[in-house]
């Protein structure tokens, strides 16, 4: 799916976030320390390298919501922007921390001058947040932050399963009514 707010286009796509050449940067839903881990981050860590994870250990901790950038390295991006989501459950407030995720990845993209961002379904793998609720936070976070970015014209959901592009699509669809 994909719309236009703001200037800025929106798509959802099912695929493999390492696999984002057209992207400047893609996102890490990251572990506190980030390390590579299972799920998004080790895909990530595999794909890019043994330098990421030597870059990351000095940015190390970071704490939910925040987010913070480095180089790519074997990725066919410019950039990796590591986000730490909530643990639903136990994260509070939960809704602002991973709304957060995404608003300051986008500002954090667009302070580099960066074009494009491609982001995964934060936090609603092991950190156990409801799939169609996170959707909906994450597309209303981008969409809302989407009027104040400068560079930042291409903001793309890549969602590993049909369930999570579903999901991100209603989330979209809503949005754009």
């Amino acid at each position: 799916m994909q719309v236009i707010h703001h200037g800025v286009t929106f798509e959802t796509l099912q695929g493999d976030i390492t696999a984002q050449p057209d992207c400047d940067a893609v996102v890490n839903a990251a572990n506190a320390q980030l390390r590579s881990g299972g799920g998004v981050a080790g895909a990530i860590h595999r794909t890019a390298g043994p330098e990421l994870e030597r870059e990351c250990a000095p940015l190390a901790p970071i704490r939910p919501g925040q987010a913070v950038i480095t180089g790519a390295y074997k990725l066919p991006n410019k950039h990796v922007i590591h986000c730490l989501g909530p643990v639903y459950g136990r994260d509070k407030p939960a809704e602002q921390m991973l709304g957060n995720c995404y608003r300051n990845a986008l500002q954090l993209a667009d302070a580099q001058g960066l074009r494009s961002v491609a982001f995964p379904a934060i936090s609603t793998g092991a950190f156990g947040y409801p799939l169609d609720e996170a959707a909906s936070i994450a597309v209303g976070a981008a969409v809302e932050t989407a009027s104040g970015l400068k560079t930042v014209k291409l903001i793309r959901f890549v969602l590993f399963s049909t369930r999570d592009l579903q999901a991100h699509d209603r989330a979209l669809q809503r949005v754009s009514e």
